[in-house]
């Protein structure tokens, strides 16, 4: 025979093997199904509403997340967060030669089963600013967001929209004490954010503007929207100036009770990178290095303050241990993540989502495998949680971008049209938490996952459905 006539036989065998293999999977899942019917209907209140409930549930209604112990939940179901940042939205939105990209954003990450964006409602005093004095707002930027929230919602993804950034991009607290000077104040520090009561009523008058706008593509008011799956107070909200924790603190006790008092229906989230600080010195051996622990957040505390549904937190081993790419990285992540988990479940008693995970390109030894390494890793860690209805809510991963915007590519961008073999490990965790959403049910007390472990873990951790 040939070589290549040997080759071509070799490939042709293989392929059979694979389909073969696919075939095998598939239909075990399908066997599962079959003869393990209380998954998919978990309890008698689900029963009996034969063709014309099924048909309803499928067009239920666009509906608020809610949160039940450590879980969201929809309708009485489960719902565990596959999602992803994309910040600058509305600055895109705002210029119409690049309001099609948010379409395609949402289109390609609606493909991908992806079900919540994290991005930005504000941009203080900047370029192309939403806010651009005090209570002053362009409207043309206004309505962008509008946008954004719209086609978010045609999409069927949920928003979580963040009100301020601690960092100076896009205008942060440090423009918050710039416009605190101006009416002739005399502060020193981008800290005094947190404290003076004219930068706290600055704060508030956004926060107010932004839950009460009409939406001019849907005629909705924001904080009637089930499209916002949450607010969030600050982008990682840091107070260096008080190590001990207490201006925070208070801060997010105020704020936290401010927005509820106007918008009880949403959930709300800090928007911390869980640094642990001083109430939980025996967790801060978690902590990325000896400075996080002087950043005036603690995660624990932060988030028993009344009026916070869930805890937020970021993962950067490159920024926090070192940027050179290495398995350390990694065992960084597991750690972080199964210590903040445990935290929600013992401490906290609410969901945890990692808001924020990724790894830049640019990092000394960056390849697509280690981050491939990396997503595979948080999904892993959040199944784990997931299986047994911990607290584990989800992940967000930073950040998703379409094409055409590598002007805007921070190291961190992930292209789900270029980056197959990531988008395929993203899909599949999406297929993941689909499944488990849709066959658990809040009213069964979770009975599908007590009574069907073995069928669930097989749904759950088949490397392909």
């Amino acid at each position: 025979m040939k070589l290549e006539h040997v080759n071509k036989t070799m490939k042709m065998e293989k392929l059979h093997i694979n389909m073969g293999w696919r075939i095998i999977v598939c239909s075990g899942v399908l066997m599962i199904l079959m003869q393990n019917r209380a998954l998919a209907v978990p309890c008698r209140e689900t029963q009996g509403r034969g063709s014309s409930g099924n048909a309803q549930e499928e067009e239920e209604e666009w509906e608020m997340v809610q949160r039940k112990g450590t879980q969201f939940g929809i309708n009485g179901r489960p719902f565990y967060v596959n999602g992803f940042n994309t910040y600058w939205l509305m600055i895109l939105a705002a210029d119409n030669s690049t309001r099609g990209k948010v379409t395609e954003l949402f289109q390609q990450a609606s493909a991908a089963g992806l079900t919540v964006c994290r991005t930005w409602a504000f941009n203080d005093g900047q370029w192309r600013a939403l806010q651009k004095s005090p209570s002053v707002y362009d409207e043309d930027v206004f309505q962008a967001l509008d946008f954004v929230v719209s086609e978010a919602r045609k999409h069927k993804i949920r928003l979580i929209l963040s009100l301020v950034n601690n960092w100076d991009a896009f205008g942060g607290k440090s423009q918050y004490v710039k416009w605190g000077n101006s009416y002739g104040l005399n502060l020193t520090s981008a800290d005094d954010f947190f404290s003076h009561p004219t930068l706290k009523s600055f704060y508030k008058n956004h926060v107010r503007t932004v839950l009460n706008r009409v939406n001019t593509f849907t005629n909705i008011t924001y904080k009637n929207d089930p499209t916002i799956f949450a607010w969030e107070l600050m982008n990682e909200p840091r107070c260096p100036s008080d190590p001990s924790g207490d201006t925070l603190q208070s801060w997010i006790q105020e704020m936290a009770v401010f927005l509820k008092s106007i918008d009880a229906k949403h959930l709300v989230e800090i928007g911390l990178e869980g640094f642990y600080g001083p109430s939980a010195p025996d967790r801060t051996r978690f902590n990325p290095n000896t400075y996080a622990v002087q950043v005036g957040t603690d995660f624990i505390r932060n988030h028993q303050v009344l009026g916070i549904d869930f805890a937020s937190v970021h993962t950067y081993a490159d920024s926090w241990i070192s940027p050179a790419i290495s398995e350390s990285h990694l065992e960084f992540t597991r750690r972080w993540m199964e210590g903040h988990i445990e935290d929600a479940e013992t401490y906290l008693g609410m969901p945890v989502v990692f808001a924020e995970f990724g790894v830049s390109s640019k990092d000394p030894g960056f390849n697509s495998s280690f981050r491939d390494t990396l997503l595979n890793t948080v999904y892993k860690t959040i199944l784990n949680s997931t299986r047994k209805g911990g607290a584990a809510a989800g992940s967000l991963l930073w950040q998703v971008f379409p094409e055409g915007t590598e002007y805007m590519d921070d190291g961190y961008a992930l292209y789900l049209t270029r980056a197959h073999s990531a988008s395929n490990i993203i899909s599949l965790h999406s297929t993941r938490l689909a499944i488990f959403n849709s066959l658990c049910n809040w009213r069964c007390k979770w009975g599908c996952k007590k009574h069907n472990q073995n069928a669930l873990d097989a749904l759950l951790f088949h490397d392909e459905l």
